[in-house]
Order: structure tokens, then C-alpha cells, then sequence
């Protein structure tokens, strides 16, 4: 009897190297974007007047990098619950759309289920819904591996950038701009991908009609709700154009 639970324990282990395996060479490239993105993440809320403690908790339990970069103003600003409520789910709204997308791939994962749910990022995302996993790798550990590496590696990042803006005095001008940088890289990485630009342009659109409409400090939010709103609408007839909706 004790023999055999041995035996399955180094069979367990052997089937979570094997996935662990399969699963690091996939997100070795994000490795190096999240370890960047993630120190100045920490070094931006230390400009900010937060300790390191902040973004190293913030990174593991939030882990919604951009999320995280527009929760720094909202803890300097007045408590409005609401509106942070308001403005998460707007920002991280094209979750809804990979959920749906992987209903089926988490199907057998057992417990491992919550955290792939919990800690499914753009990144981990793509991987998890592009990959074909090898037969004789576990598909909800290999899955479980890419989630967990991603999410290590953002931490890492903002772990270093925290404690770093807290023992290294240097010049932190501008350092503000890289969430605006942030937000351009992910705009145009996602207009390159597309064939067609019409859920692009359409963003756009809205995003200008609102700016006028409502003023540059309360836009965010109409313009996100109308555009959730039209690409739910228009999902459809946007696929079949060839444009990519949420992902």
C-alpha cells in the first residue's frame, strides 16, 4: 500500500515537470515584457508616494497590469467606490469575452480551475486558447504553469521596481507617460494584428464624441459602456469582416 502511493506521488510529480516543461518555453517571451512593464509599475507607485509593499501586493492579488496603473490615481484621489467599480470592470471588460472563449478548456482542470480563472491574463490567454498541448502533457497543468509563470513574473517585475524606487534615488521625471505608453503599445500591437480596423476606428469614434460630449475628465467611462455596447452588437458581422472583438 505504501508502495503504491509512492508510486503515484513520483507519477504526479513526473506529470507536473512534464507540463512545466511544455509550459516555460511559451511564455519565456512574456517573461522579459512583464519583468520590465512590472519594475516600472513598482518605480511609478513609488514616484507616487507608495511604499514597495503596495505594488507587491497589489501585483499578486490585482494582477490586471493596466488596472494597476490606473488604480495609483485612484488611491490619490477622493474615495469613490463606484466609480473604481465602474472603471475596472470597463477597462478589464474583454475578460467577459475570454471566459466564454474558455469555458471548454477548463473543463477537468478540478481546483486548478480557480486560479486559471483568477490569474487569466491577455498573455496566458492566448497561450492557454492557441496551444496545442502535446498528448502526453496534462492539459490543466500545463495550463496551470503558463497562468502561474505569467503571474510570477509580473510580481518579480513589480517587486524589483518597488524595492528599487525605494533605495535608489534617481530622476523619475516623466516616468508618469508609461502608462499612456503602455496603452499605445497595446493599441497598436492590436491594430497590427487586424486585417480590418473597424473595432479600432470604432473606439476611436467613440472615444472623440464622448471627449467632446462630456469633457476630458469624465469620458472614460460613457465611452467605455457605449463601446462594450457596439462591439456586443456588432460582434457578428465584425468577425466576419475579419476583425478581431475582445482579444
Amino acid at each position: 500500500m505504501y508502495r503504491l502511493m509512492k508510486f503515484n506521488e513520483v507519477l504526479k510529480l513526473n506529470e507536473k515537470t512534464k507540463a512545466f516543461k511544455a509550459a516555460f518555453p511559451h511564455t519565456a517571451p512574456i517573461l522579459a515584457g512583464f519583468v520590465f512593464l512590472g519594475i516600472a509599475y513598482g518605480i511609478y507607485m513609488n514616484t507616487a508616494g507608495f511604499s514597495a509593499a503596495y505594488p507587491i501586493v497589489m501585483s499578486a492579488t490585482i494582477f490586471a497590469g493596466s488596472m494597476e496603473f490606473v488604480a495609483v490615481n485612484l488611491l490619490l484621489g477622493a474615495f469613490d467606490p463606484m466609480r473604481a467599480l465602474a472603471l475596472t470592470l470597463m477597462v478589464n471588460a474583454r475578460h467577459l469575452f475570454y471566459g466564454i472563449s474558455m469555458l471548454d478548456k477548463y473543463k477537468g482542470t478540478g481546483s486548478k480551475k480557480y486560479y486559471l480563472i483568477f490569474g487569466m491574463c491577455d498573455e496566458s490567454f492566448s497561450i492557454n486558447c492557441t496551444t496545442d498541448i502535446p498528448m502526453n502533457v496534462d492539459k490543466g497543468w500545463f495550463m496551470f504553469f503558463v497562468t502561474l509563470l505569467n503571474h510570477s513574473y509580473w510580481v518579480c517585475g513589480a517587486t524589483i521596481g518597488g524595492i528599487l524606487g525605494s533605495v535608489v534615488q534617481f530622476n523619475t521625471k516623466g516616468l508618469g507617460f508609461v502608462m499612456t505608453a503602455l496603452f499605445v503599445v497595446i493599441f497598436l500591437a492590436q491594430w497590427m494584428k487586424e486585417n480590418t480596423h473597424d473595432s479600432a476606428l470604432l473606439g476611436l469614434g467613440v472615444s472623440l464624441l464622448c471627449l467632446i460630449l462630456f469633457g476630458g475628465r469624465n469620458f472614460i467611462i460613457p465611452a467605455m459602456i457605449i463601446i462594450l455596447a457596439c462591439l456586443t452588437l456588432l460582434k457578428n458581422p465584425l468577425e466576419k469582416a475579419g476583425t478581431s472583438v475582445g482579444p
